[in-house]
């Protein structure tokens, strides 16, 4: 009679069979664990050791609201309930370990059938935690390029890619609703002389300080962007559409970014021109309004400076 793979094979008494089974499943990191109908533990490996601080002997004989406790056995029992009606659960979940971190896992509960009969379930948890971690900073990583690429990096203010973005959506608005749109050049008098005498850090501490005054001086509906060296953009849709509303709110903006700077020990008191293009009156499309507003820059600086005025 020929011989057979299978007659090589050792018997092993079920004792035998019990404890290579059992060295086997404490070898797996994952949890792994069967649950009866009333929910208590009859088998369980060791990796629940390292997610709750018990090993697999001390968890057989524990139910699972022993386990898990308040809240966690709260937000499982939806998926425990339909695992021992017969439906296969896979699903999502954060565990708090003993030393109060938290892993994110992948938890799958299959119901244990036997002649069409639901036994128990059979629970098997993975972590997933580096794939999460790995997930939320790529998440951080793209949204910090998208921040830097639509973002002065001195300033943090939106750039000219986002405020042209922006111009856009104001006229496409203002059309609609016939209103004004605002763009205003904001040119630092005088800038060059702030480097030259006390060095161009000292100059990007106060462009960053100028950015703060303005940001916190307009409404959080307007856009106020650095266009490129000490050249600031602000777009506005005013609520009443006539330009002495206009003048009001630029008055007030102009009262709060001149206030005094301290420079290595001395105070400069800066100063602005700014130049206003009005949608409709001056342009309708963004690439005209700026042209304007910047045009109108000049005249400012030709008048004297420290004033504003509006395209011709």
């Amino acid at each position: 009679m020929k011989k057979t793979k299978s007659d090589d094979v050792p018997q092993l008494t079920p004792k035998e069979f019990r404890d290579i089974a059992t060295r086997v499943t404490n070898q797996i990191t994952a949890m792994l664990a069967y649950w009866n109908t009333d929910q208590v533990c009859l088998f369980a490996n060791d990796a629940y050791r390292d997610w709750f601080g018990k090993s697999g002997s001390e968890v057989m004989g524990m139910t699972l609201q022993e386990l898990l406790g308040s809240p966690l056995y709260e937000k499982n029992l939806p998926y425990i309930l339909a695992a021992l009606n017969g439906e296969k659960q896979i699903f999502e979940r954060e565990i708090p370990t003993p030393s109060g971190e938290i892993r994110y896992s992948i938890a799958t509960y299959t119901p244990d059938m036997i002649d069409g009969k639901v036994r128990g379930m059979i629970v098997l948890v993975a972590d997933v935690t580096p794939l999460k971690k790995l997930e939320h900073e790529l998440q951080e990583a793209k949204a910090k390029a998208e921040h830097l690429a639509t973002h002065d990096f001195l300033t943090g203010l939106p750039n000219r890619v986002l405020l042209m973005d922006r111009i856009s959506q104001a006229i496409e608005f203002a059309k609609r609703k016939k209103t004004m749109v605002a763009v205003m050049t904001i040119d630092m008098d005088e800038f060059k002389k702030v480097n030259d005498t006390y060095g161009h850090g000292a100059g990007d501490r106060l462009l960053v300080e100028i950015a703060s005054r303005m940001k916190s001086s307009t409404r959080s509906s307007d856009s106020v962007t650095r266009y490129g060296g000490d050249e600031f953009l602000l777009l506005s849709i005013p609520e009443v559409g006539t330009q002495e509303n206009i003048e009001t709110m630029v008055n007030r903006l102009l009262e709060k970014v001149r206030k005094p700077f301290e420079i290595n020990g001395e105070v400069v008191f800066p100063t602005f021109s700014i130049g206003i293009a009005l949608y409709p009156k001056n342009g309708t499309t963004a690439n005209e309004l700026i042209l304007n507003s910047d045009k109108a820059v000049y005249i400012a600086k030709k008048l004297g400076k420290n004033r504003f005025a509006f395209a011709e």
